[in-house]
């Protein structure tokens, strides 16, 4: 992580913040950027507990306004320091706030309480509860919410925090009134004050580590710092409790060296907790259950792909240590919807079945690629992919797009979008990764952006095919507007057999 004394402006971002009072003495809360995932949770959170909340925004629209409306919070569109004055209890700064952000500056120059989105949580959510946080590169938000799912259906209403809604429905957060409280542990720096990853405020009595793999490469240098932030996170689980890991992964395993936590590791092979017998079902994958030695339970996990697998036996791991029974577990397990974006159904539309997913990294969009072709073997598949986080853009990945739709019959890609800060020699080739997917026998394209796309997309869709769109934003409102000229159009005849 970068060092804020290596910022040109760490005059700004280094200062002297007051000791943030305690939560019984705080009435009032200000929430800067309040619209994000993470931030409009936890405004949600503070509101739920008791807190006068409002918060601020750029810009704000459906679905976040709406739940941030409905839970009674008052919104304010646009930044103006004057929102500061009279000062709230607590001011809480997202992470996107710059130093020169007018209220988040107006907090540093009054002295006023502030913390970062992480310091809040564990401030005001995890000082009496016993944090269960899911970490990793791949698999968190999934990894999280099937945790809460299982804890839920075990009768514990746990307190949670979660990247994203249960496509089912519910929430993506809940205080709760269980002794757990579970949270999503991002890799992702705090604040502009704070650079530390968000997962090390989270004081984990019990962890999962779902995968390690270079990522965030806008935050990270290198590798080796990536890696150090896992192994900083490892060293802080309760000696106490558990730190569960994927024993086929050799990098996430040796996090074991950095932990005075016991550990469990988990796979498919001679690990601690164990799939035996895994294999394809309708609607998703069956397995048994074996734990330390032994047979615990068959399980129906209603989600396709190794890695999900993988995500399910992590949380079996927590969910054991925690006296879930394994009945309990299979009955959580088989009554779990997904998380949204992860996997999901969108619809089908004449003959188009039209699945989103939040992938992309690399490896997410090979195995959500790979896991989409399990579980539709009999349809074609055309993956649509948008590179557009600031990690995913980056150059480093050129080649492994290349080799991460190899279970695709089509690809269709847009171009990364570009930014007034980006570095042309720091961002991937689009054509150069399609290059690559057609001399590995994909059919592929790349347009432009995503109105280019649209049109050459229909025409190459067909009766029977899934079309999985991966992107972590909304590319342009591909999704809605594919299945809308999908139902729009003539039907037309299947492909011959």
């Amino acid at each position: 992580m970068k060092r804020l004394r290596d910022f040109a402006d760490a005059h700004l971002r280094i200062f002297d913040r007051p000791a943030p009072p305690a939560p019984d003495a705080v009435q009032s809360v200000h929430l800067i950027g309040i619209c994000g995932a993470g931030m409009g949770a936890l405004a949600e959170l503070l509101q739920e507990s008791g807190y006068a909340v409002q918060g601020s925004d750029a810009h704000y629209y459906p679905p976040m306004s709406t739940r941030i409306a409905e839970a009674g919070i008052t919104l304010l569109q646009g930044y103006d320091a004057r929102r500061l004055d009279p000062p709230p209890d607590m001011t809480i700064v997202g992470n996107a706030c710059t130093p020169t952000h007018p209220e988040a500056a107006y907090a540093r120059e009054q002295g006023l309480p502030q913390l970062s989105l992480p310091e809040a949580l564990a401030h005001f959510f995890l000082r009496d509860r016993k944090p269960l946080v899911v970490a990793g590169t791949h698999g968190k938000t999934t990894s999280a919410g099937m945790l809460v799912h299982a804890l839920q259906r075990a009768g514990r209403d746990p307190g949670f925090l979660v990247g994203g809604l249960p496509a089912g429905g519910g929430a993506s957060c809940a205080a709760g009134s269980g002794p757990h409280f579970v949270v999503e542990g991002d890799e992702y720096d705090s604040a502009y004050f704070d650079k530390r990853p968000k997962m090390m405020h989270y004081r984990p009595a019990s962890a999962v580590v779902t995968s390690l793999e270079f990522d965030h490469a806008d935050i990270y240098d290198s590798w080796e710092e990536y890696r150090d932030a896992f192994r900083e996170f490892a060293a802080l689980v309760d000696p106490e409790g558990l730190l569960a890991l994927h024993g086929g992964d050799p990098h996430v395993l040796a996090l074991a060296e950095h932990t005075r936590a016991r550990v469990a590791t988990v796979g498919l092979e001679d690990e601690d907790i164990v799939a035996r017998n895994a294999r394809a079902a309708p609607g998703g994958q069956r397995f048994t259950l074996r734990a330390y030695g032994r047979e615990q339970t068959e399980i129906f996990l209603p989600m396709s792909g190794r890695h999900n697998l993988l995500n399910a036996l992590g949380v079996c791991a927590i969910a054991l240590e925690e006296g879930v029974t394994p009945a309990q577990i299979a009955d959580g397990f088989a009554s779990f919807a997904g998380m949204k974006r992860r996997q999901e159904v969108l619809g089908e539309a004449n003959g188009v079945l039209v699945v989103d997913d939040f992938a992309h990294h690399p490896t997410a969009v090979r195995e959500t690629v790979r896991a989409i072709a399990e579980r539709w073997p009999d349809r074609r598949l055309v993956a649509i992919f948008e590179p557009r986080s600031n990690s995913s853009r980056r150059k480093i990945f050129e080649e492994p797009y290349g080799e991460a739709f190899d279970q695709a019959d089509m690809a269709f890609i847009s171009a990364p979008p570009i930014r007034h800060n980006d570095q042309a020699s720091d961002l991937l080739d689009a054509d150069r990764v399609g290059e690559r997917l057609r001399r590995r026998g994909v059919s592929a394209s790349i347009w432009p952006h995503a109105e280019a796309l649209l049109p050459p997309l229909l025409e190459a869709l067909q009766p029977g095919d899934v079309a999985l769109v991966m992107s972590n934003g909304s590319f342009d409102g591909l999704h809605g507007r594919l299945i809308q000229a999908l139902a729009g159009r003539e039907p037309a005849p299947s492909r011959p057999a």
